[in-house]
């Protein structure tokens, strides 16, 4: 079955778009292409209990399990050694990234308490956003008794368009929470 999100864009939002911004087809207009998650693990990396939580709630947050991530460089003054475990990567696409979205701006992001809206400071010159969360028990997948400590995740929408403006228009329709009065 199609995910709800992938029919709206392609049913309604990429002809507001095309229309708005004057595209001669709809291909030229923004496309998200893959959603990449970060968890960094830091000095914790090292404890397999600790490891294997973090792993599994990413597991249930994303619904594909994450790749363990590895420092490239032995830095004293960061206590890391090269070749240690530094976090926790999952890079979702297709059907799956757009279920994420959905799950996303529409249940776990207006669980953030006293949540202001997404900085519009996150865009890259690519149109590219980034942000970051502060808690994983946002998602309604992660069981609260058995967290052993609040962790954060990094998500990064990677969007293939002309400017950050067109790919600001698109997250924009996707109804996720920009505080303009925070950006630019």
């Amino acid at each position: 079955m199609e995910p709800r999100l992938k029919s709206l864009i392609a049913k309604e939002i990429n002809p507001k778009l095309k229309e708005k911004f004057g595209y001669k087809n709809l291909f030229m207009g923004p496309k998200i292409e893959k959603i990449v998650l970060n968890m960094g693990l830091g000095l914790d990396g090292n404890d397999s209990k600790i490891l294997n939580s973090c792993i599994e709630d990413m597991a249930s947050i994303t619904g594909q399990k994450p790749v363990v991530t590895k420092f490239r460089k032995s830095i004293a003054n960061f206590k890391t050694r090269k070749n240690t475990n530094s976090g926790l990567k999952v890079t979702l696409r297709k059907n799956k990234m757009f279920e994420f979205i959905d799950r996303l701006v529409n249940i776990a992001l207006p669980r953030i308490k006293d949540f202001r809206g997404l900085s519009t400071n996150g865009f890259d010159k690519f149109g590219n956003y980034t942000f970051g969360i502060k808690e994983q028990i946002i998602f309604p997948e992660v069981n609260f008794d058995k967290i052993d400590k609040v962790r954060g995740l990094d998500i990064t929408v990677v969007i293939k368009s002309m400017d950050k403006k067109h790919s600001y228009e698109l997250l924009k329709k996707l109804n996720f929470p920009f505080n303009e009065s925070r950006g630019n």
